[in-house]
């Protein structure tokens, strides 16, 4: 199959799935594993095909997912509740078997810059208890980076 090809069918993939994933989340604050644990792997295969240093990309789903997944029990030990979900782990693991590790600051920074930007549009009166999903915004945040690294 022709590498180019190839690019562009791995890129529809990718932004599908994000796409599909932002709307499950946004209506039920919901990230399926049938969905993300897939892309995780498809996002690996593509890199090994793509790359020649395959290793970026694995480190970068270790790491998007054990990043996150500190931050949501470290949230669960000093607020006693939720604040981050554990398919919010696995989506940025997801970012990182596409982006690479070197991408996943990036791809947080755009997803909770996107994610504030959101809040402080909402009445403030409504704030203190607006509770909105992560995902849509981190999947901006890796569609985004995505983009920027594979074709601009």
């Amino acid at each position: 199959m022709n590498l180019i090809i190839f690019e562009w069918v791995g890129a529809i993939v990718l932004l599908g799935g994000l796409m599909c994933l932002a709307v499950i989340d946004w209506r039920s604050f919901r990230l399926p594993n049938r969905l993300t644990k897939p892309l995780i792997a498809l996002g690996l295969i593509y890199q090994f095909i793509l790359s020649l240093d395959f290793y970026p990309y694995l480190l970068g789903a270790v790491l998007g997912y054990a990043v996150f997944w500190t931050i949501e029990r470290a949230y669960r030990l000093i607020r006693k509740r939720d604040g981050l979900g554990r398919g919010d782990a696995k989506l940025l693991a997801l970012g990182g078997a596409w982006c690479g590790a070197t991408a996943l600051p990036f791809i947080i920074l755009i997803a909770s810059s996107s994610a504030l930007a959101y809040v402080l549009t909402q009445p403030a009166d409504e704030r203190r208890d607006l509770k909105i999903p992560f995902g849509p915004f981190l999947a901006a945040g890796i569609a985004v980076t995505f983009i920027a690294l594979k074709f601009i």
